[in-house]
């Protein structure tokens, strides 16, 4: 699979799984994706309330893997994760269809600063390979994301 085709399947299958390391123990747990391409990179969220970010701020490096299920087809992206901190991002995640499960929450008020509390994640550079049962024993073609 080349750049594109891999973006394409990262954004018609939005729920991937996240493996971070706490301590010396893996930890892997579902996530949606928010966006990915080539300009902005992959970009998901959390709170800072969670597990997955005290992992990931003590060991930013991570793998992510989309599964298109239909096609049988696997794409994993390994790297490091910068945190964004983008008031105008963290808006636009809000205000996004996809996202109305965090209206609630923001504008509920039980969160004294919703901006220091929802934190955005981005994966640039990020190593890709892809997996098919017909690609099983082929040598790994590596792809920068």
């Amino acid at each position: 699979m080349n750049k594109q085709e891999m973006f394409a399947l990262i954004n018609a299958n939005p729920a991937f799984h996240l493996a971070t390391v706490e301590g010396d123990q893996p930890r892997c747990r579902g996530m949606f994706l928010f966006s990915a391409d080539e300009k902005d990179g992959i970009l998901f969220h959390s709170g800072v309330m969670k597990d997955v970010h005290h992992q990931i701020v003590g060991n930013p490096k991570v793998e992510l893997c989309f599964n298109d299920l239909k096609n049988g087809v696997q794409v994993r992206v390994s790297g490091k994760l910068e945190i964004v901190e983008d008031n105008a991002l963290k808006d636009r995640i809000c205000a996004h269809p996809s996202r109305a499960f965090l209206k609630p929450w923001r504008e509920s008020g039980e969160l004294k600063d919703f901006y220091n509390q929802f934190k955005v994640y981005r994966l640039k550079n990020g190593k890709a390979v892809s997996w098919t049962m017909a690609t099983n024993f082929a040598p790994k073609e590596i792809v920068t994301l």
